[in-house]
């Protein structure tokens, strides 16, 4: 069994930065709003919300340390933007060192940043309240993304993986080709589902 969540909260106030905990703890209560409002067990929410960053407040020397040896495999995109890795990381983490043993927390955990095709409602609900968390600074189109997280999981997965796709081309130096393969993936596959609601809709 693991620790209880307000455990694991007090260790991760000590071993991380003010403004990491904050976002973490918004993160949390976020997650278990939602976990509220869509039927989702809001105890797996709660764990998946406090230790979705447990991993980050690594340097990338040490991030790529802990990868190998952790057995976390690394991708070329993922060496160039080592940031990328404390998804993966923070799932092995989560089992083997707070002893998480529920497979959809930890998948919920590995997949917050970068998103992938089918989610399950626990990963998006924690992929959602990463981004809309009360501590996020003001950028365009997040109280929309905000307003719409209360009523269409499927339908605010594609507004955020939009906008960041949006900005990940217009910010980085590098080529789309650069741009997290599962990410781009994940556009793809919410957009269809946002193309489908739309035909559904009209078609009423």
């Amino acid at each position: 069994m693991p620790d209880s969540i307000e455990k694991i909260s007090k260790k991760l106030k000590k071993e991380m930065k003010k403004k990491r905990y904050r976002h973490t703890m918004g993160v949390r209560y976020t997650a278990q709003a939602l976990a509220m409002r869509f039927g989702e067990d809001i105890s797996r929410a709660g764990y998946a919300g406090v230790l979705h960053d447990c991993a980050k407040n690594l340097s990338d020397e040490k991030m790529l340390s802990e990868c190998r040896k952790f057995g976390v495999s690394c991708t070329e995109t993922e060496q160039k933007q080592v940031y990328l890795l404390h998804a993966k990381l923070g799932a092995k983490y989560a089992a083997c060192l707070y002893g998480i043993d529920d497979l959809e927390i930890l998948s919920a955990i590995r997949w917050h940043t970068t998103g992938k095709p089918g989610m399950s409602k626990l990963e998006k609900i924690l992929y959602i309240a990463d981004y809309i968390e009360p501590n996020r600074k003001a950028i365009p189109g997040l109280e929309e993304i905000r307003h719409m997280a209360f009523q269409n999981l499927d339908e605010t997965m594609y507004l955020i993986l939009r906008n960041t796709l949006e900005y990940l081309r217009e910010n980085t130096k590098e080529a789309v080709r650069d741009i997290e393969e599962h990410t781009i993936a994940a556009y793809e596959f919410y957009r269809m589902v946002h193309e489908t609601s739309k035909e559904d809709n009209c078609m009423e």
